[in-house]
């Protein structure tokens, strides 16, 4: 009995240990091809892979994590070629900080530095990621009902049990059908890292930070791990403005589940406090409450325009344009608008249907500049859980082709907008 025991123990010690290797492993794999395809840009460009990497925003978050907000280069300029003593406070400081810490290890440069914290952070987020797919899989699986105005063609392919069709299957084909978790959420893990712009997971910016603490904060929540969720909150909220969204889920979920006890309460307390603490510092800075919005309106023309430029580049785009970074940019947003409406159709676990499609209205109904959006959605990576759970129910040949054109199109994709296209970030 003893080592039948111990014989199980070793076994679930391995397979929690899979649940960090596979999606690290997946991860790092599909952003070295990310970075082999902006290697061989760069060289038939006449660029440089160091160039690409830390270009645009990625100088300022170098320069902050070198000199502090008070020391940046004054030849860091706003978008409109402007600079004065408040325009580095347009950036949030989780992000370039841990980089400047990393940066004072010797042996590291500030470029160094800050691509080795996204190498950990991204690696964090695909974990986390994996678990979410899991966690959403299983509980969608549980109760595999669908609206009756949604036809079973459509909702079988993601989450439906054939019991709910109407005619009595055999158990084992029953289960044929149901996907997976640990599969599903591994295959989450690979739509993540080969996004559109996942080739910025792989640069000097705040996506990896911010997807990881995204990714674990909703982690917190399905699990009502308060505590988690709370903290992870808190963070995202000085690492980019996207974080109103996390924080107002994680607050909401809390407050549902208030007889968890103080934990739930801490969750709730702690959540706004980074995000809160950040636009406080800047109001010191400037000397107006709202001034984080101020440069960022002044700086980088980015407003609350409920929709309208998004709506105009999308027409314009997909009409007139002959360029093909507008236009699959046009078709990105409209995918992800497309799959937010229908991650509620196929009932993804409220907090994480929620937290995406408000990381989508707050992209779309802002302005500023357009071809920035597929960087800028990619914390809605949540969205892609119906994807995942109906590939995980097809055969490891079609699981693998799918993927295998998945990265493809990402590496392309991603070494053209930072190398073909002038304004692609």
């Amino acid at each position: 009995m003893l080592r039948r025991a111990t014989i199980d123990t070793i076994s679930d010690r391995l397979y929690q240990r899979r649940d960090w290797i596979e999606p690290i492993a997946v991860f790092l794999v599909i952003r070295l091809i990310g970075m082999l395809a902006l290697e061989r840009f760069t060289q038939l460009r006449g660029g440089s892979l160091g160039s690409a990497l830390s270009a645009w925003d990625g100088k300022w978050m170098l320069a902050i994590a070198e000199h502090g907000y008070g020391g940046v280069p004054l030849t860091q300029t706003d978008a409109q070629g402007m600079r004065d003593s408040d325009t580095p406070y347009a950036f949030f400081p989780g992000y370039p900080l841990l980089a400047g810490a990393v940066d004072k290890i010797p042996g590291f440069s500030p470029f160094g530095a800050a691509l080795t914290v996204n190498v950990v952070l991204g690696s964090l987020a695909a974990v986390g990621v994996a678990r979410i797919g899991a966690l959403c899989c299983t509980q969608m699986q549980n109760r595999a009902t669908r609206p009756r105005w949604v036809p079973a063609r459509i909702s079988g392919w993601f989450a439906e049990d054939p019991g709910e069709s109407g005619t009595r299957e055999s158990p084992s084909s029953s289960a044929a059908v149901l996907a997976d978790p640990r599969r599903a959420g591994l295959l989450l893990a690979v739509l993540f890292a080969a996004a559109p712009m996942g080739i910025v997971l792989s640069m000097a910016y705040t996506e990896a930070l911010f997807c990881a603490l995204a990714a674990w904060a909703l982690v917190g929540v399905l699990e009502q791990r308060w505590l988690l969720a709370g903290v992870c909150a808190m963070l995202s909220g000085l690492s980019r403005p996207t974080a109103g969204v996390l924080i107002a889920v994680v607050m909401v979920a809390a407050l549902l589940h208030r007889r968890d006890g103080w934990r739930a309460w801490t969750a709730i307390v702690l959540s706004p406090l980074g995000y809160l603490g950040y636009l406080a510092v800047v109001w010191h800075q400037t000397g107006e409450p709202l001034g984080w919005f101020r440069i960022q309106t002044e700086g980088w023309n980015t407003g609350v325009d409920y929709g309208k430029a998004a709506w105009d580049f999308i027409n314009y785009a997909l009409v007139n344009s002959s360029e093909i970074a507008p236009v699959a940019t046009a078709w990105i947003i409209v995918l992800t608008v497309g799959l937010a409406l229908f991650s509620f159709v196929e009932r993804v676990p409220w907090p994480v249907s929620v937290y995406g499609a408000l990381v989508v209205v707050s992209i779309v109904a802002s302005s500023g500049l357009m071809m920035s959006r597929p960087r800028l959605l990619l914390p809605a990576f949540v969205l892609l859980i119906p994807i995942a759970i109906g590939l995980a129910k097809r055969t490891l040949s079609t699981q693998v082709i799918a993927s295998l054109v998945v990265i493809t199109f990402s590496s392309w994709f991603g070494a053209h907008m930072l190398t073909v296209y002038p304004h692609a970030m």
